[in-house]
């Protein structure tokens, strides 16, 4: 557990790991995060998993189990999504923290039947991507970027569970080492998930994009 530390009446408090009845929990200032797989529900019915932008912008022709490494796994909501739809996800978390959160969400998704399947098709690797995406031995078909949205100027406007995860995770600062780290890997193509309205990742400008009321999705296919 990590303990909060002050550093002065100003100082925020760090958020801590408590275990509730619920499941594990990160703590602070009030608010409370648990990774809740069970709400992702509605988004994996039959009726409504193909259409998800994310799932259509990670589709790979020809391939009948295609891989997916996710680079900036957080909760592994966009994680599980991609696994409902029948990939083999690795999603990689540097922070332990919220590796433990993520881990702590996949053990009580596993104990539920419409769930389990997808979470079967789930790996978490606690590392930094940087490191992990130039020594994979194999190729996966698709890197998933998702480098957190800036934190908008004020804050009753971004939603509880960023403000915690922002203070143990702040966005990527070197989003052109990791657009590099992603394309290097040699998948066949690398989904990057970004504000609709928001600048391009380190300023490259995708094969094509797909883009709904709030989020885009950029896909680079790098030239073999």
């Amino acid at each position: 557990m990590r303990e909060s530390r002050e550093e002065g009446a100003g100082a925020m408090p760090v958020p801590e790991l408590r275990e509730t009845d619920e499941g594990l929990a990160l703590v602070a200032d009030g608010m409370e995060l648990r990774g809740d797989f069970s709400r992702m529900l509605p988004r994996l019915r039959a009726d409504r998993l193909g259409r998800e932008l994310l799932v259509r912008a990670a589709r790979v022709k020809g391939a009948d189990a295609p891989t997916v490494f996710d680079a900036t796994a957080g909760l592994g909501e966009d994680s599980l999504l991609l696994a409902a739809a029948g990939f083999e996800v690795t999603l990689c978390e540097h922070d332990f923290t919220i590796a433990a959160l993520l881990r702590d969400a996949m053990a009580r998704a596993a104990e539920i039947p419409k769930l389990a399947d997808a979470v079967g098709r789930m790996r978490v690797l606690e590392a930094d991507s940087l490191e992990v995406l130039p020594s994979l031995v194999r190729a996966p078909d698709v890197v998933y970027l998702d480098p957190m949205f800036p934190a908008r100027t004020k804050s009753a406007a971004v939603k509880k569970k960023f403000q915690l995860l922002h203070r143990l995770e702040p966005p990527c600062e070197d989003a052109e080492a990791l657009l590099r780290a992603a394309v290097g890997a040699g998948p066949r193509k690398v989904v990057i998930k970004r504000p609709v309205k928001g600048p391009l990742l380190a300023g490259i400008k995708p094969s094509y994009s797909l883009a709904g009321k709030a989020v885009r999705y950029d896909v680079i296919v790098p030239v073999r």
